[in-house]
């Protein structure tokens, strides 16, 4: 932290935590014991009380351990769209001490091949509208793959699907894969046979194993514990005055930090309630907060824009409404202006990323400003350094934003070379390097500048342009191609390709940008193709990406 503590320091909130030396697990058998007939998710119109999560959770933890074999310490993968399987999947998983892999739910299987080889996943929670990326990482297919997988169908735990207002592909009815090696999720539930013999977990146990996209083209695994990310956890509900009688509106998908933490782990952590939806339908979340009398939601600039220029929200009673919190991408002056003007709400803006279990930065509740990262939190330490030297620099300068705290990952899974440079000690304390160019002003909050790593931000998503280029380059009528991001009003950002096309060859925009979307997850592909003769390269023979990125972001002044 910084020597001198910012005057607009919260009031209340002390600089140093003591986070509850507990697992992740402790807390639903804790809200459970508490509020065993309080709601805990309401999911299309269904309701889940804390004391059946927990008979789910209790139930497939027994399954998970006693008929599949899995042990602590063995990695299962989690793919599917948010649902109350997700959330029975994750604490299941680490009740018996094994380590939850989430997966974007628009990952190809290229990607889930990938995510199961570097993990050494031999297990997976699938949804039933995702499997068909997964079934060729089966051991019957593959003698590295999958060796079972529990597939659920949105609708099968539902008491009733008959309201119009339920989307119809959670209604959707899909055929039985009649295979040994693949387990029905509903009638694990429904049996309730088995009782898992207890493990011994410990607070440093590795829990979570989410990837990041990479600079280099292949994505990394962050390590994680359950005291990682118990300390973003508890620090976040804190900062921000939350309790037990919260109501959350769960819109960011829970495969992503900022979801899994906001609208997962935190409500179980309060014993809070969750109104919890599949997919972001801005309409949808209007009608379900005035409903249910939503007091606070996390979600990235483009949702809140959606939500709020819904022509329902105009004509809604949103006053219960008083905690929208995000990042991930600056929140436009004018709709921050227009949600405090209209509807009294400022928008608490943070700053956090998957290495850091989501929570690092935030604005003060009292006290925000607007495109800022805000200040650090409860433990955190983050300074400005020469990215050259790694020496801090006066506040003011622009440099690299580094920083330490007890939400810090442990380091990149089986990546020693990612971890050499992303991390180094100083004064006793360890750093990670953010990649992010920044600055501190005079108060003590912190300003995003640049990025000194190559990144693309789409909707709070990384983008690793090198990534991209290295699937674009498999493309057969591709000879060369530079993949740039481009601003954009609602995204923040998009993704565009500009390719050189091999000799003869003659391919449409829409063929290069369907086939990508093939290829990868949909918001890695590009929005855009645009064709030129040759691309501007360096006395080394560098492709110029930025020259090409800022000439493509002049068009659009």
């Amino acid at each position: 932290m910084q020597d001198k503590l910012s005057p607009y320091w919260p009031k209340g909130i002390p600089k140093h935590i003591h986070v509850p030396r507990v697992t992740l697990p402790h807390y639903l058998h804790t809200s459970a014991q508490r509020y065993p007939d309080k709601t805990a998710i309401i999911f299309c119109e269904n309701t889940f009380t804390f004391s059946q999560l927990k008979g789910y959770v209790d139930s497939m933890a027994a399954y998970l351990q006693q008929v599949l074999g899995v042990s602590k310490g063995e990695r299962i993968l989690l793919f599917s769209q948010n649902s109350p399987q997700f959330v029975i999947a994750y604490y299941a998983a680490l009740s018996i001490g094994a380590v939850i892999v989430p997966v974007n739910a628009m990952c190809t299987t290229d990607e889930v091949r990938y995510f199961m080889q570097n993990s050494g996943a031999r297990y997976a929670f699938v949804a039933r509208d995702l499997v068909e990326q997964v079934l060729p990482c089966m051991q019957a297919d593959t003698a590295e793959g999958l060796k079972h997988i529990v597939v659920h169908q949105y609708k099968d735990i539902l008491s009733h699907v008959d309201s119009e207002e339920i989307p119809s592909f959670i209604k959707a009815d899909y055929p039985v894969i009649e295979q040994a090696d693949i387990h029905d999720f509903q009638e694990i539930l429904n049996q309730r046979a088995y009782q898992a013999e207890p493990v011994e977990t410990s607070p440093d146990d590795f829990c979570v194993l989410p990837y990041t996209s990479g600079t280099t083209g292949k994505s990394k695994g962050c390590i994680h514990t359950h005291a990682t990310m118990l300390a973003s956890v508890y620090a976040s509900t804190m900062w921000r005055n939350m309790h037990s009688e919260t109501v959350i509106l769960s819109v960011a998908p829970m495969f992503h930090m900022l979801g899994m933490q906001n609208a997962m782990n935190i409500p179980i952590f309060l014993g809070a309630t969750v109104i919890m939806m599949p997919r972001w339908n801005a309409g949808q979340a209007v009608k379900l907060t005035a409903k249910h009398r939503v007091s606070a939601w996390t979600a990235p600039p483009a949702m809140v824009l959606d939500f709020f220029s819904h022509p329902e929200a105009k004509e809604a009673d949103l006053s219960s409404l008083n905690l929208l919190t995000g990042g991930g991408a600056a929140m436009a002056e004018s709709v921050a202006l227009m949600l405090k003007e209209r509807f009294g709400i400022v928008y608490n803006e943070g700053y956090g990323m998957t290495e850091t279990a989501s929570f690092l930065h935030c604005n003060p509740l009292s006290y925000a400003k607007r495109q800022c990262l805000g200040m650090e939190t409860q433990d955190v330490e983050s300074r400005i350094v020469d990215p050259n030297s790694l020496e801090e620099l006066p506040r003011g300068e622009v440099g690299e934003l580094v920083t330490s705290g007890s939400q810090l990952m442990l380091g990149y899974w089986d990546n020693p070379e990612a971890n050499q440079e992303s991390f180094f000690e100083r004064d006793g304390k360890r750093f990670f390097r953010t990649g992010d160019l920044a600055r501190i002003d005079e108060d003590g909050y912190f300003f995003m500048a640049d990025r000194l790593k190559r990144m693309i931000n789409v909707s709070g998503y990384k983008v690793w342009p090198t990534e991209v280029e290295n699937t674009m380059y498999a493309h057969p009528a591709i000879q060369e191609v530079c993949i740039v991001g481009v601003r954009d009003e609602k995204q923040g950002e998009q993704v565009k390709a500009l390719v050189v096309l091999k000799e003869g060859e003659d391919v449409e925009a829409q063929e290069i940008i369907a086939w990508a979307r093939e290829h990868m997850a949909v918001y890695k592909a590009p929005r855009s193709v645009e064709f030129f003769d040759e691309l501007p390269k360096s006395n080394t023979g560098k492709i110029m990406w930025r020259k090409l990125q800022d000439d493509q972001n002049a068009k659009l002044a």
